[in-house]
């Protein structure tokens, strides 16, 4: 009989692993509280030789290079929408930038075969057992499970319910940011353009799919804010009062909000958790070392995942030693990647006057870029081991030392 685990999280850190494991021989189940997977978002990005790396040992390489959008290039404009600063596609979009939603897709047809989905679910209580973990779930019987891993975020459940209260980890970095999507009613150029002021960007861009629609990411700062994270209305409400007042397109933008029927809001936050596991439980992506924007989080999720499943099987499935090579290999990687995060608020919405100037002044030499760029690169770059070849026979390898055959995958909602 296979070790069993169970992944909160169906976002991208969780079908990831869920491909992983089921790739090793372990029974997988993924629960999500969403009633289907979730689309849209924002475009995101992949740099460097680890990233890449990793989606080739996936498979995923060449299906996401022909999602690729060629990047993202932002065009900042003061409020008479007179041109302050460009910064072009590679600098936004790294060495592929794919849609958030048509990466999620890609993942999970990749982890389905091997794989058992619920959506519309969520845990309501872990109880370790000598033998594993006992978890309750809000519609379904309680089920045994030998490891349960929390992929689900910044906000994670399973971090509150295993590690405890939320404050303890997330820490508020200063700013708050949300996107939406209206009708498409500028001539856009590729990529977006957003009015800058201190301490607030509004920015529009084409989507990158669909020509008759646009995308609308807003960012301001903000001390932490006390509100109900489930209320759109109130989301909405806070956007409207950040940006009142404001020129160009900002009162047309904050007229397709009211009508928007879907709104990311969140602030930009970080999360430090001191151990990644305790027992039999441990976490992943964002729930461990996330960072809302410009942490490489999305890229920190897929080699998070490469690296815990590959752990789990070289060790058979012994979560001590697996556990503890993971967060070893990874720490100072994902810690590194995710200070970028530390200064995506000043740095596309800088807090003064004088800041903003000097950030378009700096950001205007080429060569100032490139080597932004450089480092970005170099920060997101480890040397993995090679999981696969490690473990003998790994596409039929069984953590029991038996052979794993595809699984009958069952999607319920």
């Amino acid at each position: 009989m296979s070790t069993k685990v169970l992944i909160s999280g169906a976002s991208i850190a969780g079908p990831a692993l869920a491909y992983w494991l089921g790739r090793y021989g372990f029974e997988t189940t993924v629960v999500e509280l969403a009633p289907a997977l979730r689309g849209g978002g924002q475009a995101v990005d992949f740099r460097g030789r680890t990233h890449l790396a990793v989606l080739e040992r996936m498979g995923v390489l060449d299906e996401l290079r022909a999602l690729d959008t060629g990047g993202s290039p932002i065009t900042f404009v003061d409020q008479r929408g007179r041109q302050l600063l460009h910064l072009p596609a590679d600098v936004a979009g790294g060495d592929i930038e794919v849609p958030r939603g048509e990466l999620a897709q890609v993942l999970y047809r990749r982890s389905l075969p091997r794989t058992e989905y619920h959506f519309g679910e969520s845990i309501t209580s872990l109880e370790e057992t000598p033998t594993g973990v006992r978890v309750a779930f809000r519609n379904g019987a309680p089920r045994e499970f030998d490891l349960v891993i929390g992929a689900d975020g910044l906000h994670s459940h399973v971090r509150r319910l295993a590690f405890g209260p939320e404050e303890r980890y997330v820490r508020h970095l200063g700013h708050y940011a949300a996107t939406w999507q209206l009708p498409k009613y500028l001539d856009l150029p590729p990529g977006s353009v957003g009015l800058n002021v201190p301490g607030r960007l509004a920015a529009v861009g084409a989507d990158h799919r669909d020509p008759t629609r646009a995308d609308a990411f807003f960012l301001f700062a903000s001390a932490e804010l006390r509100y109900d994270r489930h209320d759109m209305a109130q989301h909405k409400s806070l956007i409207e009062d950040a940006f009142a007042g404001l020129g160009w397109e900002v009162p047309r933008l904050l007229e397709s909000l009211g009508q928007a029927p879907e709104l990311y809001f969140d602030s930009i936050s970080r999360a430090d958790v001191a151990a990644w596991s305790t027992g039999r439980i441990a976490l992943l992506g964002d729930a461990a070392c996330g960072a809302t924007i410009g942490g490489m989080g999305t890229g920190t999720a897929v080699v998070a995942a490469y690296v815990l499943a590959g752990e789990l099987a070289r060790a058979r499935g012994d979560h001590r030693t697996a556990f503890a090579r993971y967060e070893h290999t990874l720490r100072d990687y994902a810690q590194g990647c995710q200070k970028g995060g530390d200064r995506t608020g000043p740095f596309l919405a800088p807090g003064t006057a004088t800041r903003l100037r000097v950030r378009n002044g700096l950001l205007n030499r080429r060569w100032i870029l490139d080597r932004m760029l450089e480092k970005g690169k170099r920060i997101s770059s480890v040397d993995l081991p090679d999981y696969a070849a490690e473990v003998s026979n790994a596409a039929a390898f069984n953590v029991t030392g038996g052979r794993a055959g595809t699984r009958g995958a069952r999607r319920r909602r």
